[in-house]
């Protein structure tokens, strides 16, 4: 019994029984700015003609189009962290690899010391 309970517990919950929203990058963030922004442009259009079936569409269109517009900004700013995360341990592994070593970089040689 308490296995179970902990195995249903680690699933987390699924969106349409397809994704997994607290396992998956910037899917909860998505589905919640989408239903905002699915409230804003239907309430905005039914203000201003009207319509409950048009508004209803564009209010999908707004979930639509901001969850998508959401996600794509929310991915390629994780990706862009990954890349400097991955440019700085590069860094700091060349660093204490040559630290103190006539290749490191921190250390610029003088002047005077030039050969002629």
């Amino acid at each position: 019994m308490a296995g179970e309970e902990q195995s249903d517990k680690k699933q987390g919950f699924k969106l349409m029984g397809i994704l997994d929203i607290q396992n998956t990058p910037c899917a909860r963030e998505a589905i919640l700015h989408g239903a905002g922004g699915s409230v804003v442009v239907g309430l905005l259009y039914f203000l201003a003609t009207s319509r409950v079936k048009k508004s209803f569409d564009m209010g999908f269109a707004g979930f639509f189009f901001t969850t998508l517009g959401s996600w794509c900004c929310c991915r390629y700013n994780n990706a862009m962290l990954r890349i400097q995360q991955r440019v700085i341990q590069e860094g700091i592994k060349n660093k204490v690899m040559y630290e103190g070593t006539s290749v490191d970089p921190s250390c610029k040689p003088k002047a005077d010391e030039k050969s002629s």
